[in-house]
């Protein structure tokens, strides 16, 4: 899982959580697919509690949750009790959070799924987890250690003086509010407050009213108890409270959802001592919310197995642009390095511990400024003159390839949507079985039948991706071209390994973990079955062994089962090799250009989401129902079910923004609105991560459309009024700033300051490998002879040793320069931080 918290100058107080103005995590969760982008790897789980009956095999899956709220769901894995997940999933969080969880679920057909175990990871321990590969102990699900959300409470202490003219003190109890309280199946609680004074010998309850349908209720109710026992007391010029009964007595506040005709759900509970008023009459402060004691825990529990994570979490505090510029300015001019592996991007990849962590922030960085095809070139070079067997070329897992696969996964996912969307939503929607191992096919299956089926997805697939070179975005187009110019020369006697150089690229690492793994690049929106995934594995092993073979032009295959060796028998003709030929000098000319796009809509995102209905029913009520959304850059429209005709279509160029709508509009969560020439579209996302996906590439899609507006409404227009400004006409213009007025002239896709604050803190990061790095030129520069001590820097590349020390000494002085503002930052939030405040 990859995390990433970005804050923008923003002032942040703490309460065990992040502030407001939080740009939250980035989460993924995989173990190593090809080409899958480093970071969380939820691979397994092992050794889960089995049924007791005669079978005992469970079907598994895994959800990751941000406190509660489920934001992704692993395929199911079939009868086993060791299953393997292998999946990846990325995103940026968009709200705060308590725990970062992962759920073990048996999958029930006909009751409900029932939760195996967990994993809670709170959000300050991230950091102990991040870049380790870790199993976790699964615990277990208790309905009272479910608990998330936060309560505002202010305490106070009253002196009153009775009618006999003694004196009683009396604590005041203001439940304010509450923020941030799960959804009770999918739907906004109705939650209420009991109110408690608990002391040795007391237990004085009061409850609030339920509020209706709400994560954030508003309560502002106040509870008046005698603290303190009258006769104990008499008139004094300053009230002191007695000792013993303030040590004693402590309030507690229970949430409660109200379950109306079933049991009430428990929320979370706070216990606060009375005697934090002890120097001090009167408290106010914000309390997360906290698991009843134990739960209903055992002390000894079962061993319910085991899940292995591999966690990588960052938090990064994004400056303003003016302080990035000498470091950016390092970065950008690596390409221009001679050598280039004493560049600051190159030196970056060195000294990282997982080169990835450098990839992805670099690639975004130069890409954004047209300086990749020049880098990834030149280090591809020095992976050049490492590589002695033309057949290995670009096969290993070096930082020019790591840059090329990152670089094709930005810039291509376009092309893949219009060049094999079409064919895997035929492949995974049919189900014609494709299985040609003897061992693995199933009662009735006719092998030759199989093989048939398997042939015309393949033969499908593989003309479609031979005829695509139109399509092929320029950047691509133009590193093939380098690859293929410098294979050339580094094996000037193989007429074979120009091809290769290029087909080790966009078959092996391109289409063929496209095709693997579809919804991983948003080609499908859910998990194919296991049927499903092992044709797309078949077919994607012969897509990428027919790309490798045709370029290299052998007659032999590279698979080590016989079946598949048979099968590919039926591919071993002249037209193939010629057909993958003609591709790879199409995609590695200079000639070849990106097509306009114009001809056809490019699919962007489709899911499952609810939408509010726009005409008047015919009782007069407006209700959600689910609908299928689909957005290509000309559309958006939203179907009944996948496949059927649209119900109602928005064109895009009619887009005149889209942002978050408030909770109260319809007291629910993850809604945002889609504002068009004619009414609001209101549409509720499944959780925070999909909503903010969703409002993301809508806005990415539309935001060159003339006429967008700088104001909008934050709630909905109902019953004659809109909710947030009381404005009676439908019309009224908005009353709060539009927050994606983006001019069209400005590139949105990049945050360059954020990307170039990732590399500031890989830099901060890997300081004493740099020094080392520096010691090492320095030792070659001084010593020319045989290395005395080779693990002082035999691991680093050092072509000329004063070139890359003067780059070193310019990034430290750089990032140097850079810690100064953080620190000052830091101690500003420590100082500031409190536990209770907002």
């Amino acid at each position: 899982m990859i995390v990433t918290e970005r804050e923008r100058g923003a002032e942040t107080q703490a309460e065990g959580e992040a502030g407001s103005m939080h740009r939250e995590p980035d989460v993924g969760f995989d173990p190593g697919s090809p080409g899958s982008r480093p970071g969380p790897k939820a691979g397994e789980a092992k050794n889960l509690l089995p049924y007791l009956g005669p079978n005992k095999m469970r079907d598994c899956f895994c959800t990751i949750n941000l406190d509660q709220e489920e934001v992704y769901r692993t395929q199911v894995v079939e009868k086993s009790l060791s299953p393997f997940f292998s999946e990846e999933f990325y995103f940026e969080i968009p709200r705060t959070f308590q725990y970062l969880s992962f759920y073990v679920y048996d999958k029930n057909v006909l009751q409900r799924d029932l939760r195996i175990g967990k994993v809670a990871i709170k959000k300050e321990d991230l950091c102990n987890h991040s870049g380790k590969e870790t199993w976790f102990s699964l615990q277990p699900v208790d309905s009272n250690s479910e608990v998330q959300g936060k309560v505002h409470l202010e305490l106070k202490l009253n002196e009153l003086i009775t009618e006999n003219g003694t004196v009683c003190q009396q604590l005041v109890v203001h439940i304010i509010a509450c923020h941030g309280l799960p959804l009770i199946n999918g739907q906004s609680c109705d939650p209420y407050a009991t109110v408690s004074v608990v002391g040795p010998s007391r237990n004085d309850q009061k409850k609030t009213k339920v509020k209706k349908k709400t994560s954030n209720p508003q309560f502002n109710e106040i509870f008046y108890f005698e603290v303190t026992r009258s006769s104990s007391y008499t008139r004094k010029s300053q009230f002191q409270v007695e000792e013993e009964d303030i040590e004693k007595l402590e309030i507690r506040i229970d949430l409660w959802n109200n379950g109306n005709l079933v049991q009430d759900i428990f929320l979370g509970e706070i216990k606060v001592p009375v005697n934090v008023l002890r120097n001090d009459s009167s408290h106010q402060a914000w309390y997360l919310l906290q698991p009843r004691d134990n739960g209903n825990k055992s002390s000894k529990t079962d061993d319910l197995g085991s899940l292995r994570l591999n966690i990588c979490y960052t938090e990064d505090y994004v400056l303003p642009s003016e302080y990035y510029g000498p470091l950016k300015t390092l970065l950008l001019k690596s390409p221009d390095v001679q050598p280039i592996s004493a560049s600051a991007a190159y030196i970056l990849g060195e000294i990282c511990r997982d080169k990835n962590d450098a990839v992805l922030p670099l690639v975004r960085l130069l890409l954004h400024h047209d300086k990749l095809v020049p880098f990834a070139t030149a280090v591809a070079e020095l992976d050049l003159k490492d590589t002695q067997d033309a057949n290995t070329i670009f096969r290993g897992n070096s930082l020019a390839t790591r840059c090329l696969d990152e670089m094709m996964k930005i810039v291509g996912g376009h092309y893949l949507k219009v060049t094999l969307k079409p064919i895997l939503d035929e492949i995974c929607e049919s189900s014609k079985s494709c299985e040609i191992d003897p061992i693995k096919l199933k009662e009735g299956d006719n092998v030759e039948n199989n093989k048939e089926n398997l042939r015309y997805y393949v033969d499908k697939l593989f003309s479609t991706i031979v005829k695509s070179s139109m399509s092929c975005p320029t950047v691509m187009c133009d590193t093939f071209y380098s690859l293929r110019q410098m294979a050339t020369q580094r094996f000037p006697n193989d007429p074979h390994v120009q091809y290769s150089a290029v087909s080790s690229f966009v078959f092996l690492r391109f289409f063929a973990v496209a095709v693997v793994s579809p919804h991983t690049f948003h080609l499908r929106p859910h998990h194919p079955d296991a049927q499903t995934i092992r044709t797309l594995t078949l077919i994607s092993k012969t897509i990428q062994t027919l790309g490798s073979w045709g370029s290299l032009s052998k007659s032999k295959s590279s698979f080590k089962e016989t079946f598949m060796c048979e099968f590919f028998k039926m591919f071993q003709e002249e037209g193939y090799i010629i057909a993958v030929k003609k591709f790879l000098d199409e995609i590695s000319s200079t000639e070849t250009k990106e097509s306009s796009g114009t001809s056809e809509p490019v699919h962007l995102k489709e899911g499952e989401m609810y939408k509010r209905a726009q005409g008047r029913t015919r009782i007069g009520k407006k209700n959600f129902k689910k609908r299928w959304f689909c957005l290509t850059s000309r559309e958006l429209t939203y179907h009944k079910q996948p496949g059927k005709d649209a119900i109602y279509t928005i064109p895009v160029k009619n887009i005149l923004a889209v942002e978050k709508l408030e909770e109260s509009s319809f007291n629910k969560k993850n809604m945002f609105q889609v504002i068009h020439m004619e009414k609001p579209l209101y549409v509720q996302a499944n959780n925070c991560v999909e909503a903010n996906e969703w409002i993301d590439v809508l806005c990415r899609v539309s935001r060159c459309n003339q006429n967008r507006l700088s104001l909008y409404h934050p709630s909905a227009y109902l019953n004659g009024n809109w909710l947030c400004c009381l404005e009676t006409s439908e019309s009224a213009l908005g009353c709060k700033p539009c927050t994606a007025g983006v001019p069209a002239d400005i590139q949105i896709d990049i945050d360059e300051d954020r990307e170039t604050e990732r590399i500031y803190s890989l830099f901060t990061l890997s300081l004493l490998k740099l020094q080392k790095m520096e010691e090492a030129c320095g030792t070659i520069a001084v010593y020319q002879g045989p290395q005395k001590e080779p693990d002082d820097y035999s691991n680093f590349v050092i072509e000329d040793s004063v070139t890359t020390f003067k780059t070193i000494q310019q990034i430290k002085s750089i990032i140097e320069k850079l810690d100064e503002p953080h620190e000052k930052y830091r101690k500003k939030r420590s100082s500031s931080a409190k536990y209770g405040s907002e």
